[in-house]
């Protein structure tokens, strides 16, 4: 699985050019739960084709704009359109059920 680091620099740019399924992760290097994101994540057999990190602390205007409030915080874009948040367990299965309805759902524009 291709997994990237994206920054409020070029988020926006590259999940728009992006082909498939991205798993956006907010992470920060304080949070337990993140550091454990980061080790289980790209283990799991996931209906996804990458990971992409967003550090937290360094990116306040993708952490504003996606309205994250809780980390490790998940979210759904597909082709470059947008299909919202997952709120689930850290999972290989009930992180494939979530990412199943979330690609159910209608898509927006990136936030």
């Amino acid at each position: 699985m291709v997994e990237s680091e994206l920054t409020d620099f070029d988020a926006d740019q590259r999940l728009l050019a992006m082909n498939g399924v991205s798993l956006v992760i907010f992470t920060s290097v304080g949070c337990a739960s993140c550091r454990f994101a980061r080790e289980v994540l790209p283990g799991f057999d996931l209906a996804v084709d990458r990971l992409c990190w967003i550090d937290a602390g360094y990116n306040g205007g993708l952490v504003e704009r996606y309205q994250v409030f809780h980390l490790p915080a998940l979210f759904v874009v597909r082709d470059g359109e947008f299909f919202g948040a997952l709120h689930t367990r850290l999972a290989a299965d009930a992180l494939n059920a979530a990412l199943a309805q979330a690609l159910d759902r209608i898509a927006e524009e990136l936030p």
